[in-house]
């Protein structure tokens, strides 16, 4: 089933005792780097840091009560995995997320912290996604695909729905993309609307394969090597491209370089705590700043979870860690 408009509303009705309303801020700082009239939707101000919880609680929120029983099971590089931890957490039901060896230790320590038992395997998402799926096979859980799951491309269009209520005379929403749950929910609210609205998705050069399999209009598998691991998929997911191939207006990529540079300006300019991928619809803008000057222009900060080893080389001028 692919989500519609309807089914925003209802998930924002559903996620509402839960969840708040996240910031829609002006920064003139961005402004005038931008020469754009910039607003910065801060979902780093969500419980868990990160926009994908929206998707979380409205799924399961709503699991039939023997998928409760069996407990749910999840892949993460950590936004969805903290998401799924901490719906799991408000509604008692048992949850397990698979990460890879190298997974971020704020987002580990975050998920171990609501309760869920994190499994650590595979040296990117896929793998680590590959080997969820064998064991919730083996195994009975109900497993929580990360962007094939109409429930949690539902609830993560809430922000998109915030967006447009509070900034009516919006020209272009910009959105990054792992999976690409986010960009189709924000689709779906934008097309939705009387007045055009442009959306436009943003993902690394280093990590392309949601944008391949958009161009190619069909899912493409690609290497990851980027820095910003809440944009690291080597697989495209069926229902979002769907939902993007249908809407999307326009997808770029950035670079490493640009996204470093996007992170630290969010930080030093907003003074929030930024990541990497919560940075990327400010590199696109930074990318091309002739494309959006005098327009109205919504960024989605999608997470703030950053570790201190990256911060650290971040602002040290290296990448690496």
């Amino acid at each position: 089933m692919t989500p519609e408009l309807a089914d925003v509303l209802t998930a924002r009705a559903r996620i509402a005792p839960y969840l708040p309303r996240t910031p829609l801020y002006s920064y003139p700082a961005l402004d005038q780097l931008t020469s754009a009239q910039l607003r910065v939707k801060h979902e780093n101000h969500l419980p868990v840091g990160a926009f994908k919880v929206r998707g979380g609680v409205n799924l399961i929120g709503q699991l039939s009560d023997a998928d409760r029983e069996r407990g749910v099971a999840c892949a993460s590089t950590g936004n969805h995995g903290q998401s799924i931890a901490y719906a799991a957490s408000l509604f008692g039901v048992t949850a397990t997320v698979f990460m890879p060896e190298q997974a971020n230790p704020v987002k580990v320590e975050s998920m171990r912290a609501l309760g869920a038992e994190v499994v650590f395997t595979g040296r990117d998402f896929d793998e680590a996604r590959e080997e969820c799926e064998r064991v919730c096979t083996e195994r009975g859980y109900r497993y929580v695909h990360s962007g094939n799951e109409p429930d949690l491309i539902a609830g993560v269009g809430t922000y998109a729905l915030e967006i447009v209520e509070s900034f009516p005379e919006l020209d272009v929403i910009v959105v990054p993309v792992g999976g690409g749950s986010g960009a189709a929910g924000a689709c779906i609210v934008a097309k939705a609307q009387q007045r055009p609205i442009e959306v436009i998705g943003v993902q690394a050069e280093a990590a392309p394969a949601a944008f391949r399999s958009w161009q190619a209009r069909a899912l493409v598998t690609d290497s990851t090597s980027t820095f910003a691991e809440g944009l690291a998929t080597r697989t495209a997911f069926e229902l979002p491209q769907q939902i993007l191939q249908e809407y999307l207006d326009d997808f770029v990529l950035v670079s490493e370089e640009l996204l470093a540079d996007a992170t630290r300006l969010m930080i030093e300019k907003t003074r929030n705590l930024v990541e990497p991928s919560g940075a990327a619809a400010l590199a696109a803008v930074l990318a091309d700043p002739g494309r959006f000057a005098g327009r109205r222009v919504a960024v989605v900060c999608s997470g703030g979870n950053i570790s201190p080893a990256q911060l650290q080389s971040l602002f040290a001028g290296s990448m690496d860690a």
